[in-house]
């Protein structure tokens, strides 16, 4: 009588890929690129393992949930964000007065985004879904450095909490606009048939038709720290500028 196996400890899947062994690091870096290549629609546990020559199970020890490897997706931006902000400061001669670090900030944060446009949407529905205190790391860190720039400039609690609001709207906001897709047909030569101006309503959007044209130029990292100066001079007086 043959006897029945004696139950051992469950089968884990591997987690060395084609790749080596996994990190955490690993695993996100290969998600952003996944996300960059093909879009956040294509993102999932059995699509990342493939990528990284492992099964999907495997990746439950660095990300629990698909949440959690959206939260590590923005983690893995604001750490790119910390890595520039780093590099630069290592590269300055002199540390820029508070304004002046708000505008290096904003614009670093910027050229993150523009590296990366498929995954900037979670900077803003994963920000809706988590509260403070569970975000990552990183991204508290990046709070916690425009709160003390606001800080030395000798903003109150009130005022801190009013630019830090509107600075982060401004940013967040401005980068959304620069990236949302206006093009309807990019193979088609003529520029009214390009934008599906065809798809719009003439005696419903006159005004939306005729600035089209202009609205499909970006207004690149000059347009944002215009922006930014203006809404720093409205807080101008409460700063004591």
């Amino acid at each position: 009588m043959v006897k029945p196996p004696v139950p051992g400890p469950a089968r884990r899947a591997s987690d060395r890929g084609r790749y080596g062994r996994l990190s955490r690091d690993r695993v996100l870096a290969a998600a952003l690129e996944l996300v960059d290549r093909d879009g956040l629609s294509a993102l999932s546990m059995r699509r990342l393992g493939a990528e990284l020559g492992v099964e999907a199970m495997a990746l439950y020890r660095y990300a629990a949930s698909k949440d959690a490897l959206l939260d590590g997706l923005v983690e893995a931006l604001y750490l790119e964000l910390e890595e520039r902000l780093t590099a630069e400061t290592d590269a300055a001669a002199e540390a820029p007065s508070w304004r002046g670090e708000l505008h290096r900030i904003a614009r670093a944060t910027y050229d993150v985004c523009l590296a990366h446009p498929r995954a900037v949407p979670l900077l803003t529905t994963r920000m809706l879904a988590v509260p403070l205190a569970q975000r990552p790391l990183a991204v508290l860190k990046d709070h916690e450095r425009v709160l003390a720039l606001l800080g030395r400039a000798g903003l109150d609690e009130a005022g801190t909490a009013a630019v830090f609001r509107a600075f982060t709207a401004w940013l967040l906001g401005y980068v959304s606009v620069e990236l949302r897709p206006m093009v309807d047909n990019p193979d088609e030569q003529d520029p009214a048939f390009r934008l599906g101006l065809h798809r719009m309503p003439p005696q419903e959007l006159p005004g939306l038709r005729e600035a089209a044209p202009a609205l499909t130029e970006p207004g690149g990292p000059e347009g944002l720290a215009a922006g930014l100066d203006a809404l720093l001079d409205r807080f101008g007086e409460i700063a004591g500028e």
